[in-house]
């Protein structure tokens, strides 16, 4: 399944099942807790000490579930509660007890493991968590987390403890785990901040809920679906001509900054476009086209030069390297009137946010700092709800907006953003976000609407870093995706 739901809309998928297809609650307990044990029996078959830690509600319910499989088929050494077991109610007490019947004992975490624990199962706080981490709990976690970097696997139940099922921000502190596996419906947080950090091999266990549930199910996300490449980009006809794909007219580059417009005309070479041009300050024009001669250099002073150019081109490029001077102003002046579709990134977004307002034909590409000022935010407000920013910058600014960074957000306002889990963090290094809007700009011109162009953008930009990255991660420059970027757009 590619959709990514709020904690809520799980629990109303879960109630679904319970309330309007007769699936009892403690057999979809049952099926959570089995699934998660033999997932992990057989992912770490010579784990035979598991320690099983249990807080309370639903989460510590599918724990005692594991514990009792674990203990039927002699894995089982401990489980620790953090919780006053009498307490327990509803399906999470029918799990206890039936451990206790069949011959489990359950102790109270006394403030470590113990030293011959060879797998820990994490069931102690669910999705729903929405406050900061503290006493045993805590300190709970901590143990885990100390016994995981000992080398002792960690299997968390359907999301590590401390994490925000939403969001995916760390409340105070956070299991990492090895595994997850998932129940019912995968949860946006598993995916953002620090969710992918934590979560290690993330399986999805829907336990049966019916399909007529999830019919009536909104995500919050749309995974990014690689194949999206292979749909947009197919063969090319051998009738086909340089004319058939695209135009793209990179505008930036403001004195003593050639770098980035050469690094984003090149990317749309590289992704296939047919023509590209460069509209950039004078004192580097020829350098850039000795540099790399098919892109094709023009010296503009101001908006005049820059009009003629706009009027030749399918697709503007508009951003990399253009600074923030007079020069930059007239440039901008001119692209958000001429009426192309276009791209904006760096510089562009900075001009953006001091002259906001809406066009329908453009994809903008802001980083988190670059959103906040577009959103009149911290960048600590933008990277706490990634979803709900690009959601704002979309509905501020129009188009599509694409919101970088780990898991890079696709918001056109129509339907549910999608969201790329490809790529790496090699990546996060100078230069990126200019073969990005290259990318993109190039798509456009290859005759891809803004929202298909965006999409398939980012992926072939992830998957190009990941390709790149096989020689190692640190030290990724973005000139080293140009290469790989032939080999991605001819899947």
């Amino acid at each position: 399944m590619n959709r990514l739901y709020s904690v809520a809309t799980v629990r109303a998928l879960d109630r679904c099942a319970i309330d309007g297809h007769g699936i009892p609650g403690y057999e979809l307990m049952q099926r959570a807790g089995t699934g998660l044990y033999q997932s992990a029996a057989d992912r770490f078959p010579d784990t035979r000490q598991w320690v099983v830690v249990c807080g309370a509600g639903n989460n510590a319910g599918d724990g005692y579930v594991i514990a009792r499989r674990a203990l039927a088929e002699d894995r089982l050494l401990a489980v620790l509660t953090l919780s006053d077991t009498g307490k327990l109610s509803g399906d999470a007490k029918t799990a206890f007890d039936d451990f206790v019947s069949a011959g489990g004992r359950v102790d109270t975490f006394g403030g470590e493991l113990p030293d011959d624990t060879d797998l820990v199962v994490d069931a102690i706080l669910g999705s729903g968590l929405d406050r900061d981490v503290a006493g045993a709990f805590a300190d709970a976690i901590a143990a885990i987390n100390e016994a995981g970097l000992a080398g002792v696997p960690v299997a968390a139940v359907d999301i590590p403890s401390g994490l925000d099922g939403d969001t995916g921000r760390v409340h105070g502190t956070a299991v990492a785990a090895d595994m997850t596996r998932s129940f019912v419906g995968l949860k946006t947080g598993l995916f953002l901040d620090d969710g992918p950090g934590l979560c290690g091999e993330l399986e999805l266990d829907t336990l049966g809920v019916p399909d007529a549930c999830y019919d009536a199910a909104e995500p919050q996300l749309r995974l990014i679906d690689a194949d999206v490449i292979e749909r947009v980009l197919p063969p090319r006809a051998r009738t086909t001509h340089k004319g058939d794909f695209g135009h793209v007219l990179v505008v930036g580059g403001g004195p003593g900054m050639p770098g980035a417009v050469r690094l984003c005309g090149e990317a749309a070479l590289r992704t296939g476009s047919g023509l590209v041009s460069v509209a950039t300050h004078a004192s580097h024009a020829a350098f850039i086209a000795t540099g790399r001669p098919e892109l094709m250099c023009h010296a503009v002073s101001g908006r005049r030069d820059v009009e003629a150019l706009l009027d030749r081109a399918d697709v503007v490029a508009f951003g990399p390297g253009l600074g923030q001077t007079p020069w930059a102003g007239e440039m901008l002046d001119a692209v958000a009137d001429c009426g192309k579709p276009a791209v904006w990134d760096a510089d562009a977004l900075n001009l953006l946010a001091r002259r906001p307002g809406p066009i329908e034909n453009r994809v903008i590409t802001p980083h988190p700092g670059e959103a906040a000022r577009l959103l009149g935010l911290s960048t600590a407000d933008v990277q706490r709800d990634r979803a709900a920013a690009v959601r704002q910058l979309q509905a501020r600014y129009g188009g599509v907006a694409v919101l970088k960074g780990a898991g890079t957000l696709v918001d056109s306002g129509d339907g549910v953003p999608g969201l790329c889990v490809s790529g790496t963090p090699g990546m996060a290094t100078p230069g990126m976000g200019d073969t990005l809007t290259g990318i993109i700009a190039s798509l456009l011109g290859q005759g891809l609407d803004t929202l298909s162009a965006a999409t398939a953008g980012v992926q072939v930009h992830a998957s190009a870093g990941d390709l790149a990255s096989l020689d190692g991660e640190r030290g990724l420059l973005a000139s080293d995706l140009l290469k790989s970027l032939r080999y991605i757009v001819n899947p």
